[in-house]
Order: structure tokens, then C-alpha cells, then sequence
């Protein structure tokens, strides 16, 4: 079963879905951004740049570590998420 993340990003929203098959993808208002595949690393890594209003930006990226089963997720490199999936 996929698993979604939504969070909050300003006037903006991001969401992070876990496929089953532990692919990790990224959306930002409903459009994917990323997408990277489980071929075999254990760490899967997604970003995208978010542009605000008024030429201001953010810079969101998500880590899964599948060896781990742990979700890291940060805006402007300060962490919002943190979540071990069984």
C-alpha cells in the first residue's frame, strides 16, 4: 500500500509519496517533481526548488533509507519530518 505525506509549505503544499515498492516521490501542488526508483541503493533522495511569492524560494528534499525504514524530510535544510515506517 502507498503511503502519502502531505505537508504545509507556505501558500504552497508539498507531498511525499512511499510507493510499495519503496520508490519515493515528490509533488508540489499536485504536479510530481521527483521521482527516485528502489534499484537497489537503500537510500533514496528527492528535492525540488519551490518558488514563493515575491522571489523567494525553498529548497525541500526527503531521504528514505530503506535498510532503515526511516523518512527525513527538510525545508531549507532544517528538518519538518522524521518517521520510521515498519
Amino acid at each position: 500500500m502507498d503511503r502519502t505525506i502531505e505537508l504545509p509549505l507556505g501558500h504552497k503544499s508539498f507531498c511525499l509519496v512511499l510507493k510499495e515498492n519503496d520508490d519515493l516521490e515528490l509533488y508540489v501542488d499536485n504536479c510530481l517533481r521527483k521521482r527516485d526508483t528502489a534499484d537497489g541503493s537503500h537510500i533514496l533522495y528527492v528535492w525540488t526548488n519551490v518558488e514563493m511569492h515575491w522571489e523567494e524560494h525553498r529548497f525541500v528534499e526527503a531521504r528514505f533509507d530503506r535498510h532503515e525504514r526511516n523518512l527525513r524530510v527538510t525545508v531549507n535544510r532544517e528538518e519538518v519530518l522524521s518517521r520510521k515506517f515498519v
